[in-house]
């Protein structure tokens, strides 16, 4: 596979990973925080405890969010490197595009 190929596929890495509405808020959760128990998650949607690990797993999964043991619960947090990435990642795609003069 080319490098070209493996960047593609770690957009839609990213953007499968933000493709729900939970995970979105979840997001937006640890960025106001900056840190997140679980259980504060759990506390914060209208989601049970399942739902909101199934979601924290996929972002955890696509490298978005690091999660590390604190006694019995997880702290969760952005992975500041990889977040970084799919920004750059994102913006160049976006920003490839220009407007045709002349479009269907």
């Amino acid at each position: 596979m080319s490098e070209y190929a493996l960047k593609q596929e770690q957009i839609a890495q990213f953007a499968k990973a933000l493709g729900h509405p939970a995970r979105v808020a979840i997001l937006n959760l640890l960025i106001k925080n900056q840190s997140c128990i679980c259980g504060d998650i759990v506390d914060e949607l209208p989601l049970s405890q399942s739902t909101v690990s199934q979601h924290l797993k996929e972002l955890k999964e696509a490298g978005i969010i690091k999660g590390e043991i604190s006694g019995v619960k997880t702290c969760y947090c952005i992975d500041e490197a990889n977040w970084a990435k799919m920004g750059n990642m994102l913006t160049k795609l976006f920003d490839a595009y220009s407007a045709p003069k002349k479009c269907c």
